[in-house]
């Protein structure tokens, strides 16, 4: 590629601050949480909410659980797409189900619920340890001519 293919491809991707990306993680609610266990990985979506710094979840015993009992490092991911740019954030942290009536009742008067008519008594809260986001401008493929 030419100097010129380079700041084009440079200038399409912007990094988000911070409080960018909270400002992104606030207007999302549906995300993939990821874990590992035995080195395995594996992906969930969820719908969520943003709160006091922290992401929260609901679930039902099973899978995610016990996945988050065994490791509770996990990675989480969102993203938008609009007419001309798109946006992703990553956070990496720990997870904990809640288990203290007051941290119950709290979250449950945040705009969480269920996306598909199942119970999900848990609620799952994410501390970031470091978050991450990234502004993509959308637009044609450039022409890459190789020197």
């Amino acid at each position: 590629m030419t100097f010129n293919d380079v700041n084009a491809a440079a200038s399409a991707v912007q990094n988000l601050s911070e409080e960018e990306c909270w400002n992104a993680l606030l207007s999302a609610s549906l995300g993939r949480l990821a874990v590992a266990v035995g080195g395995r990985p594996d992906i969930f979506p969820v719908n969520f909410v943003a709160a006091d710094r922290r992401l929260l979840f609901r679930t039902s015993p099973g899978t995610k659980l016990i996945e988050l009992t065994v490791n509770n490092h996990v990675a989480f991911e969102t993203d938008g797409v609009g007419r001309d740019e798109a946006w992703s954030v990553v956070v990496h942290g720990t997870a904990r189900a809640l288990d203290t009536q007051r941290d119950v009742d709290d979250a449950a008067t945040l705009p969480l619920h269920p996306l598909i008519p199942t119970v999900k008594p848990v609620f799952v809260e994410i501390v970031p340890d470091s978050i991450t986001g990234r502004r993509f401008v959308l637009g044609p493929e450039p022409t890459a001519t190789l020197t």
